[in-house]
């Protein structure tokens, strides 16, 4: 099983409850095409100070250009390649890399040939 098979049917383990991650359905992206997510943590279970995200992008299909505020955004690459446009630079996203994208800076995430998945984390919680 590949790395993003074993998130997709991971858990979350918490003291009073775990998350089995394959009951939790993927939502389309509600402005992407080909973007998905499924929401691990949210805003309501943090009391708005964080949130959880796995994310799955279709092959050449990207999440356009955009900020957030006051949301700092971290990427964790599990499976897939693509690109990050990060505050101007791009960014080669493969399996193990981490990217910091702290609130209120332009960017933009593109899968490659074979897809791209996630592990995407707001501070504040985004939804």
């Amino acid at each position: 099983m590949d790395t993003f098979e074993q998130f997709n049917n991971g858990s979350l383990a918490l003291p009073n409850k775990t998350v089995a991650f394959a009951n939790l359905k993927w939502n389309a992206h509600p402005t992407f095409k080909g973007v998905y997510l499924k929401h691990i943590v949210t805003a309501a279970d943090t009391n708005g100070t964080f949130s959880y995200h796995l994310v799955k992008i279709d092959p050449g299909c990207k999440i356009a250009l955009h900020t957030h505020n006051p949301q700092l955004e971290t990427h964790e690459v599990i499976s897939g390649e693509g690109t990050c446009l990060n505050d101007g630079k791009t960014l080669d996203y493969k399996p193990g890399t981490i990217s910091i994208i702290p609130a209120q800076i332009p960017h933009e995430v593109t899968a490659g040939d074979k897809g791209l998945y996630l592990f995407a984390k707001f501070m504040p919680a985004l939804c």
